[in-house]
């Protein structure tokens, strides 16, 4: 059996008393606590304002900066195409290491690959500012 040691019981904080009133304590604060906000939503409630229309979208909605060029393209391609074509391109931007697998030793398809990429950027770039525009 292991033996105990004098000097570490002495150095020890018991458990019954000290850690259940610190419990406590932190119980009644968070109470308090939840109870002056829930006092205060009673007293000095928040209007909600007019109900949402879902036929009426106002004019300054915007999404947020990193869906602007989507956004823009809803207004040029129709809705299933434009909800559709995002995220056929995630798949296969994800699988398509899966899917070529040949060795890559032309010079000629890294450029062409090059150049697809800077097209794409540069088009998400100017939709994005053309979304913020508009």
């Amino acid at each position: 059996m292991a033996e105990i040691d004098p000097q570490s019981t002495e150095t020890s904080v018991p458990f019954y008393p000290d850690h259940v009133s610190l419990e406590a304590k932190v119980v009644i604060g968070v109470s308090v606590l939840a109870l002056v906000v829930g006092l205060i939503g009673l007293f000095a409630p928040v209007g909600l304002g007019d109900p949402a229309d879902p036929m009426n979208t106002p004019a300054h909605v915007k999404p947020e900066w990193y869906f602007l060029g989507l956004y823009q393209l809803l207004k040029y391609i129709s809705k299933t195409a434009g909800a559709v074509l995002p995220i056929l391109a995630v798949l296969v931007i994800t699988f398509w290491p899966f899917i070529d697998r040949k060795p890559d030793t032309s010079r000629k398809s890294y450029s062409r690959r090059a150049i697809g990429v800077v097209v794409f950027m540069v088009i998400l770039m100017a939709m994005t500012i053309w979304g913020e525009v508009s």
